[in-house]
């Protein structure tokens, strides 16, 4: 029986060390983000400080098994025995003490990583509009008047500050290696702060079903090592002949067209998303 009882502690510890190397490979070194970053290290800490909780009943679970087993003739035989102070102590006081501990961490969380909190910065914010559409992105840069569809590209180490709106049905907006998902919706605008601390491309999408034509809401985010390549970008977008100049160049965007590739507005209405938002107050 100590033979069993060995192996399967090693077997324990082996399932153990693989899920923590796991966890640590698929999220905790894809940093890209001050928001990320934050994140990752919440987290952790949650992580960790549940393994108060699971390691002990693990180890009590297979503990157990093996000295209550019928076939340990050494086990002792205590019909008779009714409580004990120190397992009732145990078992209340430790779990009190983690639920405590964790409150605090999510309260000082929830109000540092607040997507609608500005980023402080040396770099100055710059603003882009995002409207989610059948079945694509809208993003407008209303400082350039310019406009994207799934693209989105900002310099490194800049905070981005998104105004987010629907034109169709609730989507979700979301780039997974920046940080914060939300949800944008018809007739309301939402705010979201990212910063990203490393250039390169990254993947953003919706995480929220949204119809058919889901599988290709997808969009491309780049992010430049410098403020000179960004406004090389800005000047490869106005080359366009195309242009969002008033609402029926945007209605005209609502067509649907699966799998839409990467297209450029050269010029675009002032107050854009906003007319959008009205739209729906108006029908209401």
């Amino acid at each position: 029986m100590i033979k069993n009882f060995n192996i399967l502690i090693f077997i324990f510890f082996v399932f153990f060390v693989f899920i923590v190397s796991e966890i640590r490979s698929k999220i905790f070194i894809h940093n890209y983000s001050y928001i990320r970053e934050e994140e990752n290290h919440l987290i952790f800490i949650l992580f960790f400080t549940m393994l108060f909780v699971i390691i002990p009943v693990i180890f009590m679970t297979i503990y157990f098994s093996y000295k209550y087993n019928e076939n340990n003739k050494n086990k002792i035989y205590n019909p008779n025995w009714k409580d004990s102070y120190i397992i009732e102590s145990i078992i209340w006081i430790l779990p009190i003490i983690i639920i405590f501990f964790l409150s605090i961490i999510s309260i000082n969380s929830t109000k540092s990583l607040d997507p609608r909190k500005n980023i402080n910065s040396i770099n100055k914010t710059i603003e882009i509009d995002v409207v989610s559409l059948d079945w694509c992105w809208l993003f407008i840069y209303p400082n350039h008047k310019i406009a994207t569809i799934n693209e989105v590209s900002f310099p490194i180490n800049t905070p981005i500050k998104f105004n987010l709106t629907s034109g169709t049905v609730m989507n979700s907006f979301f780039i997974p290696n920046l940080g914060s998902q939300i949800y944008t919706m018809p007739g309301a605008k939402t705010k979201l702060y990212l910063i990203a601390n490393h250039s390169g491309i990254y993947k953003g999408f919706s995480s929220n079903y949204s119809g058919n034509g889901f599988s290709g809401m997808k969009f491309s985010v780049i992010v430049f090592e410098n403020n000179n390549k960004f406004f090389n970008w800005i000047k490869d977008v106005k080359k366009s002949k195309n242009s969002l100049e008033n609402m029926n160049n945007f209605y005209n965007l609502q067509i649907n067209r699966k799998n839409r590739e990467i297209e450029y507005f050269s010029n675009v209405c002032p107050n854009l998303l906003n007319n959008v938002i009205s739209k729906f107050n108006c029908i209401n």
